[in-house]
């Protein structure tokens, strides 16, 4: 067994044509250059980032805020430009490790428009600092002979296919529950596109939604597979077009869709990569001294990928740790490729008591914050406790110290009865966040 392993871990450093990984390098460059210049173009940076007088960090990070007046504009801007270099290569490694860590910030930043591909953006950038995609075709490549090669070795390529099959597969596996299965979540998600031009009626079409249904879980089960089976890597390939194309106009997430399209360079042959998009380039072999360089450290790279990938699938798992149904609760959503699942609406609103004067009123959460905000979070128990806190906190600088804030809300899922996520009868502003394990004043339908 260890030395099937053995060989398992000597193959992945076997140079390859690294066509692919330096084409793929364009297309990353050039969407995350759309995703950062879109953002500001939409309205997004000034509806999510510079309008809202609060924000939804990662919990422990409230110190983490937006600019203050219009920076966020060239913060997004600096952003987009970092992308550009990418793309041509130029730079490549400071420009990227500056991409990743201003869009991590932002990931940490806010939550209201939480998306799995904003987490996906961040595993892919850091991917793309292990790797040399700036080896051929960049300006790099053209300045610096050191950084040119015509290679590189296998894992190089193999990291981004073993990420994309566990993004997939729990796509897949976190469907197979009655929501999705009976049609609920289509049913309502595709209710509100009737005004949609040309496909709006037919997006109402019980055959189109269960095309949808059972198509949606076959498609992220195998596509994997079938781009990396040779006979069927051409109509899975269109399948994926198809597939993702329909996602971004109906559902309008964002580069995702796009992303997951231009990854399927990465399955193809690259001499197939090399003769359709750089026919000049002449396939060179590595020197002895590359080869010695790859085989120092194979091992503790190997631990390093084994130990992420691992961390990768316990994420998706881990909400069977908590009670209570995920779905309600949210305690392991996040992280988890929990993808186009659920529709939750929900209605929102604090009471407030001042034991000191015996004094107690109603609050609409408007008062406070954006209706964005309130209906992102009208339904998540964590957005819920932080808005307490900052209640508090606004309170306490009123004059009203020590008020206790009470959560009346009131859920539905896929359309379903509404039912309360969080206890009536807890005081917000004394419980702790429990990111480990369930916390009792967060309920479920069960």
């Amino acid at each position: 067994m260890l030395n099937f392993f053995s060989k398992i871990i000597q193959k992945q450093f076997d140079p390859v044509d690294n066509s692919p990984l330096v084409l793929f390098r364009m297309i990353f460059g050039f969407l995350i250059f759309a995703e950062t210049f879109g953002a500001i173009l939409t309205g997004w940076v000034r509806q999510v980032l510079i309008e809202p007088e609060f924000t939804f960090t990662l919990i422990g990070l409230e110190w983490l805020q937006p600019l203050p007046g219009s920076g966020m504009y060239v913060y997004f801007a600096f952003m987009a430009i970092c992308g550009l270099c990418v793309m041509v290569g130029y730079k490549y490694r400071l420009s990227l490790s500056l991409f990743t860590i201003l869009w991590t910030l932002v990931y940490w930043m806010q939550k209201s428009y939480y998306n799995n591909h904003y987490y996906l953006l961040i595993l892919l950038c850091l991917f793309m600092l292990c790797v040399p995609a700036h080896a051929y075709a960049s300006f790099d490549a053209k300045r610096w002979s050191s950084v040119v090669s015509m290679t590189c070795p296998r894992w190089c390529i193999n990291i981004f296919i073993i990420q994309l099959w566990i993004v997939f597969t729990f796509a897949a596996l976190n469907k197979i529950y009655p929501g999705w299965i009976e049609g609920h979540f289509i049913q309502v998600a595709l209710s509100s596109k009737k005004q949609y031009w040309l496909i709006g009626d037919i997006l109402q079409k019980q055959w189109l939604q269960n095309l949808v249904i059972y198509g949606g879980i076959g498609f992220d089960l195998l596509i994997v597979y079938f781009l990396l089976w040779k006979k069927t890597r051409v109509l899975a390939f269109i399948a994926s077009i198809i597939f993702h194309l329909f996602n971004a106009i109906v559902f309008q997430i964002g580069i995702f869709p796009f992303m997951m399209i231009g990854m399927t360079v990465l399955f193809f042959k690259p001499e197939t990569i090399r003769k359709t998009f750089f026919p000049k380039k002449t396939l060179i072999g590595l020197s002895n001294n590359e080869q010695t360089k790859l085989k120092a450290g194979r091992l503790a790279l190997a631990i390093v990928f084994a130990a992420y990938f691992g961390f990768q699938i316990y994420l998706p798992l881990r909400h069977h740790l908590y009670k209570g149904d995920v779905f309600w609760t949210e305690e392991g959503h996040r992280l988890a490729w929990r993808m186009m699942l659920r529709v939750k609406y929900g209605s929102l609103d604090f009471e407030v008591k001042h034991p000191e004067t015996d004094e107690n009123w109603r609050v609409d959460p408007l008062d406070f914050f954006t209706a964005k905000q309130v209906a992102a979070a009208a339904s998540k128990p964590d957005m819920i406790w932080q808005m307490a806190k900052w209640m508090k906190k606004h309170y306490s600088k009123q004059g009203f110290e020590d008020v206790e804030i009470y959560a009346n809300t009131s859920v539905s899922l896929n359309g379903s009865t509404r039912h309360p996520i969080i206890d009536p009868d807890t005081d917000l502003t004394k419980v702790k966040w429990q990111p480990f394990k369930h916390s009792k004043w967060i309920l479920s339908s069960k």
